[in-house]
């Protein structure tokens, strides 16, 4: 039971939107350190499942407010297919006491890559829902994170995940093996801090003195209409919605920003595919004298056999109008805007609410052009939870971004916390592609986040909140280094993911069939 309380009220209290990070560093140190004492199997089964799922239903709370159902299906999904690790510390936490130096220290690395593979295997599970890595925990520790723009989230993970077996390993050192006093020099633990090492190291050479590189590239305003979920789509609320819009735009407008952004499908009807609504956003446009970048729905062939319906993100220029190219949404949240195999679980509309269309999931991560006052600027555009997959940040930026833009409708969940999970993604992805990431969200959270991870402005009312409706307008900047640059991340991929599946396999080999001490 005291494994099981810990297990939970850690993992909770290290994700926000907690502020207490360094949680992460011993939220699996419990359940490693009674796996040591090889318990009975399935108590041990039992107790480590039943905790991750509980603590993922805790974490994803705010899905309550969608579908009860959904939030108990998906946090129990994700507490067993992550927990799943738990059972390889079972096997292997015992079986290392009796192995020599270097085996136990392949062990260790072998289930830090495990973590990985497994984290890495949810952005495709089910069609994908990689929603708090371990690195998460992270996001207001810069320090940590620029380890990512070389291996991707992961080597974060892994790095934490290695702190958790190196504090277990001296903790069993101290309190089982009875050597007294604390063993700093016990080598998984050790080997633990050089890897933290390694990533504060990085953060050093990658931020020192970088103030001196900083351009700047433009005035930009966040617009957060604050559109209740609940009259989004009532046509009756239509000309309101239009009416907020224009005048949270306009008030925006008086700061002279380079660009306007609003969130996801912020308008009550589609922008193309609507004349009414099309002619309103460009009218919107030449009085702010500004481009607007919106999150719309777009609908193309209306009316006929072959309409097809994308959520989008499309420019509106002060000068020409709406831009004919816009960005569709790759990756769609199934049954929310689309139902797998709808002709045999249509039922599930009973039960959560999809409705009775499918979106068409795009397929091109070319990013649009924006004209703006003095330059022009290519941004990526990411709609919804698109930006808490590694692979279509780097992508987008492959294809010639300078900037990811997130463009989001957080209001489905209230107040509970899940505007600061979201965001604390995004502040992986700039680390990993060394790009600027402007969120724009319904109600929020809204600002921009450096190519360090480093939140530089936040839109915020007088009382502190994020929940409200307005504008601001903010100057971002570039970091002159990585103009025109690609991280390593963004050249090679996830290829710490294919080093890791190899660690692991060596390290099961060293485990089982190793050379043991003579005295053993």
């Amino acid at each position: 039971m005291v494994v099981f309380v810990l297990t939970v009220v850690l993992a909770v209290l290290s994700f926000p939107p907690f502020q207490t990070p360094e949680f992460a560093y011993a939220l699996l140190t419990p359940a490693i350190f009674w796996a040591y004492q090889k318990p009975p199997f399935r108590l041990f089964a039992l107790t480590m499942l039943a905790a991750q799922s509980l603590a993922w239903i805790i974490l994803l709370s705010w899905v309550h407010h969608v579908t009860w159902f959904g939030l108990l299906l998906l946090g129990s999904t994700l507490g067993v297919w992550q927990g799943v690790w738990f059972l390889a510390a079972y096997w292997a936490m015992p079986r290392l006491l009796r192995h020599r130096t270097l085996t136990r220290l392949l062990g260790m690395v072998a289930l830090a890559g495990l973590w990985v593979v497994i984290e890495w295997s949810r952005t495709w599970f089910l069609s994908g829902f990689p929603w708090l890595p371990l690195a998460v925990s992270q996001w207001q520790r810069t320090s940590i994170l620029q380890i990512a723009a070389f291996t991707g989230s992961g080597g974060v993970s892994f790095v934490l995940v290695a702190m958790n077996l190196g504090f277990a390993a001296m903790a069993h050192s101290l309190l089982v093996e009875g050597k007294g006093g604390w063993n700093f020099r016990r080598p998984e633990f050790l080997l633990a801090l050089f890897f933290l090492m390694i990533c504060l190291s990085v953060h050093v050479q990658e931020t020192f003195n970088r103030g001196q590189y900083t351009v700047a590239l433009a005035r930009i305003a966040f617009v957060q209409p604050n559109i209740a979920q609940e009259v989004k789509w009532d046509p009756a609320k239509g000309p309101a919605i239009l009416d907020t819009l224009e005048q949270t735009t306009l008030a925006a407008a008086a700061s002279r920003p380079d660009l306007v952004l609003w969130p996801e499908a912020c308008t009550p009807w589609a922008v193309i595919g609507d004349d009414g609504t099309r002619l309103f956003v460009e009218s919107l446009a030449r009085s702010t004298g500004s481009p607007l970048l919106v999150g719309t729905i777009v609908v193309e062939g209306k009316n006929t056999k072959d309409e097809k319906w994308f959520n989008g993100a499309v420019v509106i220029d002060p000068l020409v109008g709406v831009q004919n190219s816009f960005y569709a949404k790759r990756h769609l949240v199934p049954f929310g805007e689309y139902v797998p195999l709808r002709p045999l679980l249509s039922w599930l509309s009973k039960i959560v609410p999809v409705g009775d269309e499918d979106f068409v999931p795009g397929t091109d991560s070319s990013p649009l052009i924006l004209s703006l006052r003095n330059s022009a600027l290519t941004v990526g555009a990411l709609i919804c939870y698109e930006d808490v997959f590694p692979s279509l940040a780097r992508s987008s930026v492959l294809a010639g971004s300078e900037v990811l833009a997130v463009l989001t409708n957080n209001v489905w969940y209230g107040e509970q916390g899940a505007a600061e999970q979201h965001a604390s993604h995004s502040i992986l992805r700039a680390v990993e592609t060394r790009r600027p990431v402007l969120r724009c969200g319904n109600a929020g959270w809204s600002g921009w986040i450096d190519e360090f991870g480093n939140v530089r402005r936040k839109v915020v009312n007088e009382q502190g909140s994020i929940y409200f409706r307005g504008s601001q307008t903010f100057e971002i900047s570039r970091d002159s280094r990585w103009i025109n640059r690609n991280s390593f991340y963004v050249q090679f991929g996830d290829w710490f993911v294919g080093v890791c599946v190899g660690l692991v396999v060596l390290g099961y080999v060293a485990v089982r069939y190793g050379v043991k001490p003579s005295n053993v």
